[in-house]
């Protein structure tokens, strides 16, 4: 491209396809982040964490990327909790979002990119860091009218 070339930006030019996960560990404890200040959006709020996914990746490939660049662990996607509506109409943002259920399966968590996430924790879901984002709140009424406040397998 040439200098001066717009870049089509997903989730902003078009509709954008993102991943995310409730990611439990042994004590069924689910992963949270804190978006950060150079977070795209809703900045300070508390999420069950995700990412784009990229041209020619497989969504359970890009779970596995997202959690493994941004917090340093590997994990299983075991199955999908569902396809949500992600739009952000105040921030400008669409995406379709596909959250799975995973399983945490090695590493301890860190934040790796400080300037999307503030901090990281392990939470149980009857007592969850507020506030959560839109797409998280949605996350958790789907996974709590399917499974209750317990891990699910």
């Amino acid at each position: 491209m040439t200098d001066g070339a717009h870049h089509l930006s997903p989730g902003r030019d078009y509709v954008g396809v993102g991943v995310g996960a409730l990611v439990f560990d042994d004590a069924g404890r689910v992963l949270l982040a804190e978006r950060g200040e150079g977070a795209t959006n809703e900045r300070g709020l508390w999420e069950f964490p995700g990412g784009r996914v990229e041209f020619g990746e497989t969504l359970r490939d890009a779970v596995r990327r997202e959690f493994r660049e941004e917090y340093g662990i590997e994990v299983d996607v075991l199955e999908l909790l569902g396809a949500f509506d992600h739009i952000l109409m105040g921030e400008g943002e669409h995406w379709v979002s596909l959250t799975f259920l995973a399983r945490h399966v090695g590493g301890v968590p860190f934040v790796a990119e400080p300037s999307k996430c503030s901090q990281v924790g392990w939470f149980t879901l009857d007592a969850l860091p507020r506030p959560l984002t839109q797409i998280s709140e949605q996350n958790l009424a789907s996974y709590t009218e399917k499974y209750g406040l317990g891990k699910f397998w």
